[in-house]
């Protein structure tokens, strides 16, 4: 089977830990040898490489073709536009990739199937692309698609239009799926194929070793993500003052950092909180490792691939209840989950996990549940019901030219918008 990964969130030279999650699932789906993958993954345009431009300039930066891991990537630009861009960029994203598919074809990569992560905007150009180029579309919903951009009223409704038209519908947790549900598209065409992680490349490493790296020492706590507020980074450094004798390790930056600084300082804990900043995704091993606990204090959640690496370097977890994080604590030896989100709750949670501290060997035991395999056998089996299903259609598209469909006279919600062929 060849398909084409299609998504926004996806690894470049300028970007290497943007979206590596997608990047995993398709590593491990290709291991096996049934499926041949081509990604497209769009980046939107910027005129500057100036790093006072700080992420937009790496949008710039990014090539337009690199290879990874021996995969095939592509990234054609596409226009945001500021204010209305939420709005409209299921369309420009469609327009911008258009021209590359087309590319592709020319060049001989017929691809089967068009496999898109994140609902909007990506999904939704997928469903477009499938249609102007007569290929069946599958979509897999990883978090805040399905969490929060619903909350808006037009890309609910494209979201709907798009899961309505699509051949195939995965969710990487039941509390996603139930999301899905809620927006009535029929439970029974949602197939639930949980992210898992890479046993090989987190593992249990000696925990001495580990501190002395990153210079820590006695109880250490250790928070992975971006920092914005919904990671709840704040929460944790206040609970610092309740907890005596522990330390907090931060992997991550973003545009809290002066923030959180200020307030560990106000609080008086700045020697007990070292931040590290953004660092490579295979370096998180020594931050695990280090860790007694890894804690994570999101409002909200997908599925969070930070829970299963620490649990496989053999760190338990502290974690607020929110999307896909009840399915995947689920034990004494994986941690521990907060009665609420709030500086007392994560303190209270963190001293009932050490007072009961699971071995390193029992955590990482756990985390080897959550290997790749059953994701890998559900997708390819999806696959093959869509492409067995879908072989009069292909055989009557030909040559992968465009079709009268790509006029998409009844556009997502009826908004009767006709893109050009």
């Amino acid at each position: 089977m060849k398909i084409l990964t299609f998504t926004t969130l996806y690894p470049n030279a300028a970007q290497p830990q943007h979206g590596v999650f997608v990047e995993n699932r398709l590593r491990h789906l290709l291991a096996g040898g049934q499926v041949s993958a081509w990604v497209l993954a769009p980046v939107p345009w910027f005129p500057s490489v100036n790093p006072r431009f700080a992420r937009y300039a790496a949008f710039a930066r990014a090539p337009r073709r690199e290879r990874r891991h021996d995969i095939e990537i592509l990234h054609p630009r596409y226009p945001l536009v500021p204010r209305i861009g939420m709005r409209v960029a299921p369309y420009l994203l469609y327009l911008g990739a258009r021209r590359a598919l087309r590319r592709m074809l020319a060049s001989g990569y017929a691809f089967d199937l068009i496999d898109a992560h994140y609902f909007y905007p990506d999904g939704v150009a997928a469903v477009m692309l499938g249609r102007a180029f007569d290929r069946p579309v599958t979509i897999t919903a990883r978090g805040s698609d399905l969490n929060l951009i619903p909350d808006h009223a037009l890309p609910r409704r494209m979201i709907r239009w798009a899961a309505r038209e699509a051949d195939g519908l995965i969710t990487v947790s039941a509390a996603l799926k139930r999301r899905l549900v809620d927006l009535d598209v029929d439970p029974a065409r949602i197939m639930v194929l949980r992210n898992g992680v890479d046993l090989a490349t987190f593992h249990p490493i000696d925990q001495d070793v580990a501190r002395a790296r990153i210079g820590l020492d006695g109880r250490v706590l250790a928070m992975v993500g971006n920092l914005v507020p919904l990671k709840g980074h704040d929460l944790v450094i206040a609970a610092l003052p309740e907890l005596d004798g522990v330390s907090l390790v931060i992997a991550g930056d973003g545009p809290e950092s002066t923030r959180l600084k200020a307030l560990a300082a106000g609080l008086g804990v700045s020697d007990r909180v070292r931040f590290m900043g953004r660092i490579a995704h295979e370096a998180l091993v020594d931050v695990y490792g280090a860790a007694d606990a890894l804690v994570l204090a999101s409002s909200r959640e997908g599925w969070p691939n930070v829970l299963l690496e620490a649990m496989a370097c053999g760190t338990p977890v502290v974690a607020t209840p929110v999307g896909g994080v009840g399915e995947i604590v689920t034990a004494p030896e994986a941690g521990i989950l907060m009665t609420e989100r709030s500086a007392s709750a994560v303190a209270d949670a963190v001293r009932t996990l050490f007072a009961a501290l699971p071995t390193r060997a029992a955590t990482r035991a756990y985390a080897m549940k959550f290997e790749w395999g059953e994701t890998t056998e559900g997708q390819i089996a999806l696959f093959r019901r869509i492409l067995c299903r879908d072989a009069p259609r292909r055989e009557d598209a030909g040559n992968g030219t465009l079709s009268s469909d790509a006029h998409l006279e009844d556009e997502p919600g009826n908004l009767s918008m006709t893109l050009p062929p």
